[in-house]
């Protein structure tokens, strides 16, 4: 959208655009009056005093002792009207009160025009809401009704003071009907305006969200990858620079080669769903399919580790994200046992299939200590998938022994 398609906002009563790019108020007139706040004013306030300059003409019926007076209130009550309307924007209220009083105590020979309180009642429909206006017009109401008493109890006579009463009636009307729909208009387009900025705001918000969650499982998918597979690496070639058979060796060699071309394969399946093809689209993020329990277990065994694999119960087909969750427990499991627990004499992964859950339970013993520590950067994403998944994780460390027990739901594929 181009830049003369934007709003054309006002400086006090137009809300800004924030860069929503809305479109221009539609009127040639209307825009330059939203430029031009300060001049709309100055311009009521003028229209409002000239349409009162009748009032010259009728102070002349004053008695002759109120001739002089008279002819000064004649310019004094519509002057204040008129200036008060100038702050009309600010305090709507206010200036109504200041157009109604003269209407309610002036003899009918200085009866003020109706001009300066239709727009003073404008305001308040305009600046404050449909309901202040309509107190304000009830109150108005029965004030006049008493002043009216009043008057005839005076002496005036009953027509006048009903033709006066209906003819501001009439301009109160008026004032109203155009101030509660311009008013209503105007607050309307003011919430659509602020609704908008909000869910800009929350769109953004959904955006860095979104980026930081990615960021987060990127950073838990390269750690399981990177840790495992260097340390089986850096197990299978200490044990290939440890032994003096040849063949033993090489055979180290081989898989330390194949971990580590297996590692490759992964990060770039990873890292290939933040690429974007030639037509601009991401490919799909679906994480890289972890290895199988029996995988991670017989890459250990390889590279020295006392590590065996016991399952139980009757494996049912897993859905991808719970066959993809067990497989990084038992591979962040096996991990760790082997970076912090190189020398342990016994290591066991059980997997039990139960009817409703699937239980994994790792368990090592070259614990040092009896305390489990603060928790790394793989238990954390281990705790963090685990979750995901529904299931529930709880590392513990007691007497040399180190275990780490998870339960995960069982939610199977349909085969149907």
């Amino acid at each position: 959208m181009s830049a003369e398609h934007r709003a054309v906002v006002g400086r006090e009563d137009t809300p800004s655009d924030d860069g929503l790019l809305l479109p221009r108020p539609p009127g040639v007139i209307r825009r330059y009056w939203a430029r031009h706040p300060r001049f709309a004013d100055v311009l009521i306030c003028v229209s409002a005093f000239i349409l009162s300059v009748p009032r010259y003409v009728t102070a002349t019926d004053a008695p002759g002792a109120w001739q002089p007076a008279a002819l000064i209130l004649a310019v004094a009550i519509p002057t204040s009207t008129a200036v008060a309307l100038f702050w009309r924007r600010r305090y709507p209220i206010a200036v109504y009160a200041v157009a109604v009083v003269p209407c309610l105590l002036a003899p009918p020979w200085l009866m003020p025009s109706g001009a300066g309180l239709a727009f003073a009642l404008y305001a308040v429909a305009v600046y404050r809401s449909s309901r202040a206006t309509g107190i304000a017009f009830g109150t108005t109401l029965v004030l006049f009704a008493v002043a009216g008493l009043a008057r005839i109890a005076l002496g005036e006579a009953w027509s006048d003071v009903l033709n006066a009463a209906l003819a501001t009636l009439v301009v109160l009307i008026i004032g109203a009907l155009i101030g509660i729909n311009v008013g209503g208009r105007k607050r309307y387009v003011d919430a659509l305006i602020d609704r908008s900025r909000q869910l800009r705001i929350e769109r953004d918000q959904q955006s860095q969200l979104a980026a930081a969650a990615e960021r987060t499982r990127i950073a838990r998918e390269m750690h399981d990858i990177v840790s495992h597979s260097l340390t089986v690496v850096v197990a299978l070639s200490e044990g290939a620079a440890a032994t003096s058979d040849p063949e033993r060796a090489r055979s180290a060699a081989r898989t330390a080669a194949d971990t580590a071309r297996d590692a490759l394969i992964e990060m770039r399946a990873m890292l290939g769903v933040l690429r974007t093809d030639d037509t601009g689209t991401a490919a799909p993020l679906a994480p890289a399919g972890a290895p199988s329990p029996r995988e991670v277990v017989t890459t250990a065994q390889r590279a020295g580790y006392p590590v065996a694999l016991r399952v139980t119960g009757i494996a049912p087909p897993l859905a991808p994200a719970a066959d993809f969750a067990l497989g990084r427990v038992v591979q962040e499991g096996v991990t760790n046992a082997m970076r912090h627990a190189p020398r342990a004499t016994r290591a066991t992964v059980a997997i039990h299939y139960g009817a409703d859950a699937v239980e994994v339970t790792i368990i090592n013993d070259g614990v040092r200590t009896s305390a489990t520590g603060t928790a790394g950067f793989g238990l954390q994403g281990l705790t963090e998938r685990v979750t995901h998944a529904g299931g529930h994780l709880d590392v513990r460390s007691a007497d040399g022994v180190w275990t780490l027990a998870v339960t995960l739901p069982l939610t199977t594929e349909d085969t149907a």
